[in-house]
């Protein structure tokens, strides 16, 4: 640093948009896992490849030229596969052209619909616990979050208190089921109620369904798209990062109303304008064969049950798991004094003395709520799982 450098005046300064937000809980744990080497359950991601013909299918995208900006909605090709997959499934016919949009994953999708419709002094309800992007993207575009909790333990919907909590300058709520943190799953009568609550007032639903492809028998994923009402009003997000293990592509999607789709895009064209070309279009060819993703809960399922399992031989109390590859447990059994610290305090000291990192459920909670619950994510490999139970079994 020569000395012109160093008398330089700092710089500007000026109010932050997020004055209370800082490094997230999920950056803060990996940080701490990987200085103490210990296994990673703590963020949402799997170790283990993606099929190798996807990889082969971006591959030959590039080397077949796609590898300018793709059109401002997505390619036209990944669009239609999706309307395909949704009708198919879902039994809701969308539009390619006008009501399905390729985002740059699910949290700009979700932040960009917030963008498109929500202004100063909306309020938005979120259900906690929630994902940790939700508050801060209300209040990036002016908003209020207004936090609705889940029931403590099953974390299924209260109505009475989601009734109570709407109000004159409610604009939208956020719905995520499968539910991350709890692995809960929306039943068919949930979301026939929640249709009956939104009927007669004008909100609008942001749906994110990121683990739509992660229930497990008996339960059914209850999209949005099967409920003509909810439909009618809601942006659906979902992730192909979360779906194709790939979640470093950073590519989701929305599908929306007509007219919702357009207020979404006018945002969208200046965020990001479009997102990943060959990657669109080799996914696009991988979802021809809907095996994949038809047989993903089977996959996962197995991958849970072979964890819980191995929880079995821990103090660890694991709660029921319907969807998403997380599993929250309870600590309260465990027979070290640890265990009486607060939830975050725990999980830095499991993993800096027991090596296997995992989220406390409070950092879900805008006022964290503490009930001695932790996560830990079973999107990895047998031996890594078998590596985590081995450590945790010491406790």
């Amino acid at each position: 640093m020569n000395s012109e450098t160093s008398a330089l005046p700092p710089p500007p300064a000026f109010d932050s948009r997020l004055p209370h937000v800082g490094t997230t809980i999920f950056s803060a744990i990996s940080a701490l896992a990987a200085r103490h080497q210990a296994v990673n359950l703590g963020q949402g991601f799997p170790d283990f490849d993606c099929d190798a013909h996807l990889l082969e299918a971006v591959n030959t995208a590039m080397r077949q030229g796609l590898n300018q900006y793709a059109p401002m909605p997505g390619a036209s090709a990944l669009r239609q596969a999706i309307a395909a997959k949704i009708e198919t499934l879902y039994g809701r016919a969308y539009s390619a052209d006008t009501e399905i949009t390729v985002t740059a994953g699910a949290t700009q999708a979700i932040l960009t619909a917030l963008l498109c419709c929500v202004k100063a002094g909306d309020e938005v309800i979120v259900l906690e616990p929630c994902y940790d992007s939700y508050a801060p993207g209300i209040h990036l575009a002016g908003g209020r979050a207004v936090a609705v909790p889940l029931t403590p333990g099953s974390f299924r919907p209260d109505f009475d208190l989601l009734a109570a909590a709407i109000s004159a300058r409610t604009r939208a709520l956020i719905l995520n089921t499968p539910h991350n943190p709890s692995g809960t799953v929306w039943t068919a009568a949930e979301m026939r109620q929640l249709q009956e609550i939104l009927a007669p007032t004008r909100i609008l639903l942001i749906s994110d369904e990121v683990y739509e492809h992660m229930v497990y028998a008996p339960a059914r994923h209850e999209s949005a798209a099967r409920y003509p009402l909810l439909a009618a009003r809601a942006f659906i997000v979902s992730s192909f990062g979360k779906t194709c293990h790939v979640t470093g592509w950073k590519i989701g999607y929305v599908t929306a109303p007509a007219a919702l789709t357009a207020e979404l895009r006018k945002v969208h064209q200046f965020n990001v304008f479009s997102v990943n070309t060959p990657m669109q279009h080799a996914l696009a060819q991988y979802m021809a064969d809907p095996a994949p993703y038809l047989q993903l809960p089977a996959f996962y399922a197995a991958r849970r049950d072979l964890f819980r399992a191995g929880l079995a031989r821990t103090r660890f109390r694991p709660l029921p798991c319907e969807g998403t590859y997380f599993q929250t447990v309870s600590i309260a059994d465990l027979n070290v004094p640890e265990r009486a610290l607060p939830e975050a305090d725990f999980c830095q000291w499991l993993t800096r003395e027991i090596g296997v990192a995992a989220i406390p459920l409070s950092a879900f909670y805008g006022n964290g709520f503490d009930q001695g619950l932790i996560r830990f994510c079973f999107a990895k490999k047998d031996e890594t799982l078998a590596q985590a139970i081995a450590r945790l079994e010491r406790l």
